[in-house]
Order: C-alpha cells, then sequence, then structure tokens
C-alpha cells in the first residue's frame, strides 16, 4: 500500500506541474522542465506502481513465496529518494540555483540500487517456483528492459552533470534519448503491465486464460522487439548505423500489440461475468487508447510527421493508456486486498461481503470518466496547439486523479461499507500497509 499511495502523489504533483504550464508544451520537448515532469510521471507514478503490483502478484503468478519481502520498504525508500533527487537535479538545469546537479548522478544511484534490489527479489522469486507460466515471462522481459533504461540514465545523468565521459559512452548520450524513453515506456512498462493484465483480467471477470501459446506468441515479438533495441543501442555505442535495427524493433512491437489486443478482446468476449465491473471498463478505455496510439504513430511515420507528434504520442502512451490502465486496475487491487485482510480470514464462518460492497462505482464511474476525457482531450490538443485547451484538460485529469485518490481511501477505511457489513468489520486496516500472506492471496485466487 506505501508503493501504491506514494505513486498516486507523484501522479497528482507531475498533472499539477502540466497544469500549471510547467514542461512541455510550454517548454520544449527535451528541456529540462520536461525532464522533471517526465520522470516524475514514469518514475514516480508509473514504476512506482508497477513495483506495488509485482510485489503482490508475482507470487501469485508463479505460486512461490516472494523472495527478499523483507527488503520491499527498503526497496520502497530508494526508489522515492532517488526519484526526488533525479528529479531535483533536473530542477537545477532549469534554473534552480539553490540546487547541486550531482543530485542527478546521486538520484541514479540510488534508483539504480532500488531497481537491482526489487529485480533481485522478483527474479529469484520466479527461479524457484516449481513451475513458470508465460505471463511470468512478461515480467521477466520487462525487468530486463528496465535493466537498460537505467544503465542509459545513469550514463545520461553523468554527462549532465558535468562529468568527462568516454568517446563511445558520449555518442550514446547524444543520440540516445529516444532509445532511453522506448525501452523505459514500452519495455519496460508495458511488457510488465501485458504480463500483468493476463492474468488479472481474467480473474476478475471470470474468463478462460488465454492461452499459453498466445501469450508466447506476444512475448516473443516483444522479446525480440527489445532485444533488437538493445542491440541497436550497442551498435550506436560501437560508432555504427543502428537504423534498420530500430525499424525491425518498431515493426515487431506493432505485430504484438496487435497480437495483444486480439488476447484481450477475447477475454472480455468470453467472460462468465457479463456485467462489467468499473475497473474493467477503465482498462478496456486503456486498451482502447493503447490501440489508437499505436496507429496514431504508424500514420505519423508514414507521413514523416513523427517528430513534430511526438510529444502528443508519449503523452497518450503514458497518461491514456499506461495510466488510465494502472487507475482502474489499482481501485481494484486495493478493494480487493482490504477485501482479502478484512474478511479474507472470516470465510468458512459465515457471510461474507462481496468485493464490491466495499467500493461506490457510480460515483467513482464520473470520475473516471472525467479522468479518461481529459486526458484524450489533452493529447489531442498537443496535436492541433491548443496549449490553453492542454492545461485546461490536464486541470480536469488532474481533478479527476485526486477524487479517485479520495475514492482509493475511502474503500481503503470501510467507508462505503453498508449495513450489516460494516458491524462485521471490527475495524479498518492500516492505510500504508497490510498484513495479508501468500496463503491468503493464492487461497482465494
Amino acid at each position: 500500500m506505501g508503493f501504491f499511495a506514494t505513486s498516486v502523489a507523484f501522479l497528482i504533483a507531475g498533472l499539477g506541474l502540466l497544469t500549471a504550464g510547467y514542461g512541455y508544451p510550454f517548454a520544449p520537448l527535451r528541456a529540462p522542465q520536461t525532464l522533471v515532469v517526465v520522470h516524475m510521471l514514469a518514475l514516480g507514478w508509473l514504476s512506482m506502481l508497477m513495483w506495488g503490483a509485482l510485489f503482490q502478484f508475482v507470487p501469485v503468478l508463479v505460486n512461490a513465496p516472494l523472495q527478499g519481502e523483507n527488503t520491499s520498504l527498503a526497496v520502497l525508500g530508494l526508489l522515492v529518494v532517488g526519484t526526488v533527487l533525479l528529479v531535483s537535479g533536473f530542477a537545477h538545469m532549469a534554473g534552480t540555483d539553490y540546487l547541486s546537479p550531482v543530485l542527478l548522478p546521486a538520484g541514479a544511484f540510488l534508483l539504480c540500487s532500488g531497481f537491482s534490489l526489487g529485480i533481485y527479489g522478483i527474479v529469484l522469486t520466479i527461479l524457484r517456483a516449481s513451475s513458470v507460466p508465460v505471463s511470468a515471462g512478461f515480467v521477466v522481459g520487462g525487468l530486463a528492459g528496465l535493466a537498460m533504461t537505467a544503465t542509459l540514465g545513469v550514463a545520461f545523468t553523468l554527462g549532465l552533470s558535468g562529468m568527462r565521459l568516454a568517446e563511445p559512452v558520449a555518442r550514446i548520450t547524444a543520440v540516445g534519448v529516444p532509445i532511453h524513453a522506448a525501452l523505459g515506456l514500452v519495455g519496460w512498462l508495458t511488457l510488465t503491465a501485458a504480463g500483468v493484465s493476463y492474468r488479472l483480467l481474467s480473474m476478475f471477470m471470470l474468463a478462460p486464460e488465454v492461452s499459453q501459446r498466445r501469450q508466447k506468441n506476444v512475448l516473443t515479438l516483444g522479446a525480440i522487439a527489445l532485444a533488437a533495441t538493445m542491440a541497436g543501442a550497442l551498435v550506436l555505442f560501437g560508432g555504427a548505423d543502428a537504423t534498420a535495427l530500430f525499424w525491425s524493433a518498431g515493426a515487431l512491437t506493432v505485430a504484438a500489440v496487435i497480437c495483444y489486443a486480439g488476447d484481450m478482446f477475447e477475454i472480455y468476449r468470453t467472460r462468465k461475468r457479463r456485467m462489467l465491473e468499473l475497473n474493467n471498463q477503465v482498462a478496456a478505455a486503456g486498451l482502447a487508447s493503447l490501440a489508437f496510439t499505436t496507429l496514431f504513430a504508424m500514420v505519423a511515420i508514414v507521413s514523416g510527421t513523427l517528430g513534430d507528434w511526438l510529444g502528443a504520442l508519449v503523452f497518450l502512451y503514458a497518461m491514456s493508456w499506461l495510466t488510465t490502465l494502472g487507475l482502474g486496475k489499482l481501485y481494484k487491487i486495493v478493494s480487493f486486498l482490504t477485501w482479502l485482510e478484512v474478511f479474507g480470514p472470516k470465510l468458512g464462518m459465515g457471510e461474507t461481503p462481496r468485493v464490491q460492497d466495499l467500493v461506490h462505482e457510480h460515483r467513482a464511474r464520473w470520475w473516471f470518466a472525467i479522468y479518461v476525457t481529459g486526458t484524450w482531450i489533452a493529447g489531442l490538443s498537443l496535436i492541433a496547439a491548443e496549449h490553453r485547451l492542454f492545461r485546461l484538460a490536464c486541470a480536469a485529469a488532474l481533478l479527476a486523479t485526486m477524487a479517485i485518490a479520495v475514492e482509493i481511501w475511502r474503500i481503503r477505511k470501510l467507508k462505503d461499507l453498508r449495513g450489516k457489513w460494516r458491524m462485521l468489520a471490527v475495524e479498518s486496516p492500516h492505510l500504508l500497509s497490510t498484513s495479508i500472506n501468500r496463503q491468503q492471496r493464492q487461497g482465494v485466487l
């Protein structure tokens, strides 16, 4: 819960900066102000959310206890402090004189330490499992993308802090920002989100799991695309042309997205729970955003306007696809874990409420609708260069995010539990931590 609460705080802060006109499009795409917002959202929001989800659900995916579970608080601390230092370093570059450029490599070092500790625990958990499903392979691929993203990030921070770099490292830092972004958004965040969503969407909609063969097809395409991108970075490091590798990676990524979208459609089509819960409606909106953003990117490449629309593409990808999916699943995960913690021990001893009894979907649905609409309008306003409209749309998304955060707080504190169920719950669980063990999770799943 600490990961989830921290991630939402960073999301609110990032949207607040965009609403205030800080960063792109009010500054160039690679300006320090933009880097502040980008890393606040990519590291503080999306990556922090993903780590919280991985620590909860990887043990369930592989049916094995989480290794190094006691280090999760250290991972959280390293990632929070590292992100704050890194963002402060970019703020120094933007003109905040009382900060130091040394904060950049210091933040990168702490982030890499946190990532390494988390990767060690997750990979060791997977290796010690008796059987490993394909969905766990997505997680491993995502962690490989994270490792490469962090490696490039360290090189960038060393260069930006004024250190003299060897010629090959300086070469890759000069042209490697798009690679860094692609590895982070697609290699790390999307691969991992895809792997987790295969299990969560099937579970929450009571749908048959997609066949291992179909999942392997998506994983293979994504893994080869990731390997091609990494190989391209190494080729650039050596001073050669890597255009063919990057084009191949892009084509394979599109193919993987198409196959993944087909699998998600199959899950929705074959679900046994005909009435879609709010979290699955929100996930569907996120998947629609992924499809549109992929199509938009293909049109931009074919028309030669990718450079003009790159900012809009990144915004739509991060805020309309990944964030929409993340917020929707966070809403469900928190209610599910809260129910498991409060009522799981009472199973078999009498009546217990449904998970849905902990939430107020009718009220929350409006806030999710405002968020999705706001990010779409914001992305389209970037294409049309309507900057005032962009700020208004970000303000709507910010308001909706704060309201969703309140809804999640209400779930955690059992505020919407009514009648006899409220009497059954002796007290609400701790806001930022849970007492759930793996046996409780696995028993219900």
